[in-house]
């Protein structure tokens, strides 16, 4: 096997692995959010919880794949680390951007239960 596919093996490792962890640190941590936001309604939480990282995993994991092709020639390990690393940072943008939207629809939420019992 050449460099460019162990650069794509160890991209998708490395891509998957961050998208799984962040995936199941939103889940375990929104849960709370959500039981809250929804006034100890642990199902509904649930849920919506489980939609919103069902939706995390497909967006990340979609971008991880459309990215995947490399945009030039592999031919030392230096230039695969290059490339590697260019990719890597895309990802952890696209993770921290689609979880800071996470966290926004997690604040509308929980405004809109607020100004629903102020009535």
């Amino acid at each position: 096997m050449g460099v460019t596919s162990w650069s794509y093996l160890i991209y998708l490792a490395i891509s998957i692995a961050l998208t799984v962890w962040v995936g199941r640190t939103l889940f375990v941590n929104g849960r709370v959010f959500l039981v809250d936001v929804f006034r100890g309604r642990e199902d509904l939480a649930d849920s919506v919880n489980h939609l919103l990282v069902v939706g995390f995993y497909l967006l990340n994991l979609g971008y991880v794949c459309f990215a995947l092709k490399l945009d030039r020639r592999v031919a030392e390990t230096t230039d695969a680390i290059e490339a590697m690393s260019l990719k890597l940072g895309a990802v952890l943008l696209v993770l921290g951007a689609v979880h800071l939207s996470n966290v926004w629809v997690f604040h509308r939420i929980r405004r809109g239960a607020e100004s629903h019992e102020r009535g």
